[in-house]
């Protein structure tokens, strides 16, 4: 489990940066013309403050101070920051690269997944 957090925080963050170069250098004069520069801006942001947060979930998993109890908690808040993103990051980005803005309607529950990601981070460190 701590290996598959890691490896997909390392990814999210590469693609996060890789995005976020092109988002001001390829992509600048589409997302410019579109006026979704700052959709997309959001987007990138969000993907890689929560590619962080699979980075240390990753590193609390293998902690030996770590129980069982906050592991599962730990574990939980790691799926909940991915599905978070993809939902979250992956409408907005649609969005910006299609115009269809129906995709905004999903984006609230990729917030609300990042949203309990934190809760049960903090549920998982009280329980330590």
């Amino acid at each position: 489990m701590p290996k598959f957090f890691l490896q997909s925080g390392a990814i999210l963050g590469f693609l996060g940066v890789a995005l976020g170069a092109f988002g001001a250098h390829a992509f600048r004069a589409m997302l410019e013309l579109s006026k979704r520069s700052d959709t997309f801006e959001t987007a990138v942001k969000y993907q890689f403050y929560h590619a962080l947060a699979l980075v240390a979930i990753g590193i609390l998993l293998q902690l030996p101070a770590t129980s069982a109890v906050s592991a599962k908690y730990y574990s939980w808040a790691g799926y909940a920051y991915l599905s978070g993103v993809l939902i979250f990051s992956g409408s907005l980005y649609t969005i910006c690269f299609t115009g269809i803005t129906k995709f905004g309607a999903v984006a609230p529950i990729g917030g609300l997944l990042m949203l309990a990601g934190w809760a049960l981070l903090l549920v998982g460190g009280l329980k330590s």
